[in-house]
């Protein structure tokens, strides 16, 4: 099959900028997941350190609640 360059380059052309654009496309998105799944994990560290204050103070109570009926 004889391909005419009359046709080739203006396809190849048109392809080459549709692979462009998808690579940055593509790179964006994967960007955006990795920034979700940092965000993610930020909230997560966060939702434990909140976590193990509670446990703390709620520790704390229970020390002063058990001292207060010694006493009693």
């Amino acid at each position: 099959m004889d391909w005419n360059p009359g046709i080739v380059v203006p396809i190849g052309s048109f392809l080459m900028v549709i692979i462009i654009v998808a690579t940055v496309s593509f790179r964006k998105m994967r960007e955006r997941e990795l920034q979700a799944h940092q965000d993610l994990r930020m909230r997560e560290m966060e939702h434990e350190r909140r976590l193990k204050e509670l446990e703390i103070e709620r520790l704390k109570l229970e020390v002063e609640k058990n001292k207060a009926q010694r006493v009693s």
